[in-house]
């Protein structure tokens, strides 16, 4: 990928029932998937069985891919207690996971990973997975979740190479 050092990013699209985990390499300007993935719990499953399982999952795929940093979607506001409870718990663990293996974990909200990769904060859905594809040079579009965390690593791998006192810190 060029003459700089490749660096490896991991982002993390957190739920419960359904974590995107996207991998990509960055080397100056360059960009390339490492890995795309969904860890998926079916609603039968136990809380706290889908809480071990996305520790093990990502500890897993941290150890595989060996990533430099994680990046995370910010909290954002939630109207149902129950549903921002839960959130925050698989929240907790996926940091915690990540600072187990050493990396450096970053937060983005979802405003600032559309505008980093649309241009502009109200993007839909639709238009942040367009733009993972063409940024990614991908022939097919990734599961909503996975292009959800890639979305969050592009976004990192932006703020990384912007001027370090405008950089986000590691929370």
């Amino acid at each position: 990928m060029g003459g700089r050092a490749a660096v490896r990013i991991v982002g993390i699209d957190t739920s419960l029932r359904s974590t995107g985990v996207g991998i990509i390499e960055t080397a100056g300007a360059a960009i390339r998937l490492v890995e795309a993935m969904t860890l998926s719990f079916p609603a039968s499953t136990a809380r706290s069985a889908c809480l071990a399982g996305l520790d093990d999952g990502l500890a897993r795929l941290i150890a595989q891919y060996a990533p430099a940093a994680a990046a995370v979607e910010g909290i954002f506001y939630c109207r149902n207690v129950k549903t921002a409870v839960t959130l925050g718990e698989a929240r907790g663990v996926v940091i915690a996971a990540c600072a187990r293996a050493g990396l450096p974990v970053y937060e983005y909200s979802p405003r600032r990973v559309k505008q980093a990769l649309v241009g502009h904060g109200e993007a839909d859905k639709e238009q942040v997975a367009r733009m993972v594809i063409r940024l990614l040079g991908l022939k097919e579009t990734p599961q909503e979740d996975s292009a959800d965390a890639l979305a969050i690593a592009i976004c990192h791998a932006h703020a990384h190479t912007a001027i370090a006192a405008l950089a986000p810190k590691a929370i």
